[in-house]
């Protein structure tokens, strides 16, 4: 059976999504959720929202950790929001937000924020994309707590953001 041309998926059709998380730090589950959206989407925006936890760094640092992961990708750009992504989205003219998933927990919370994002701005969707086996239990949280008890992240983190958490946790 050959699929006619409308019932293929355009890669040009999608162009640009947003990424919005808070990356206190980055791990290598964001890092690899962005490198396999990049074959969707020809642009990730990387955008750092604020944190009701005591974030450890501040946004210029993480902008700064999330800049070196991908230096050498043009396709990738980092910015920092401060009100609604609905807003924001509208602003720079992107109508996907792109969100991992890692567990069925994960989904219920995505789920309700996609929903009040698509209230807020009826032509953003949400495009879900699960995390890879390997990271599907990795978290911003785990990752400092563990650093935090001299534990090893070297699997977890870019060797520049363990670093940068040693050098603030230890």
């Amino acid at each position: 059976m050959k699929l006619s041309k409308q019932n293929t998926l355009k890669k040009t059709s999608l162009h640009r999504a947003i990424y919005p998380g808070t990356f206190d730090p980055i791990t290598n589950g964001h890092v690899d959720l962005i490198t396999r959206s990049l074959s969707i989407f020809d642009e990730v925006i990387i955008l750092i929202a604020p944190s009701s936890k005591k974030p450890i760094f501040t946004p210029a640092e993480r902008v700064k950790l999330i800049t070196q992961c991908f230096k050498n990708d043009p396709r990738i750009k980092v910015d920092i929001i401060e009100g609604l992504l609905a807003d924001y989205a509208k602003k720079v003219r992107v109508n996907v937000v792109l969100r991992g998933l890692r567990a069925i927990s994960d989904f219920e919370y995505e789920f309700q924020m996609a929903t009040m994002n698509k209230r807020l701005h009826p032509g953003l969707e949400t495009f879900f994309l699960m995390a890879s086996e390997s990271n599907f239990f990795v978290n911003s949280t785990l990752v400092k707590e563990v650093v935090s008890h001299n534990g090893d992240i070297s699997s977890l983190v870019p060797p520049h953001v363990e670093k940068s958490l040693k050098e603030k946790l230890c």
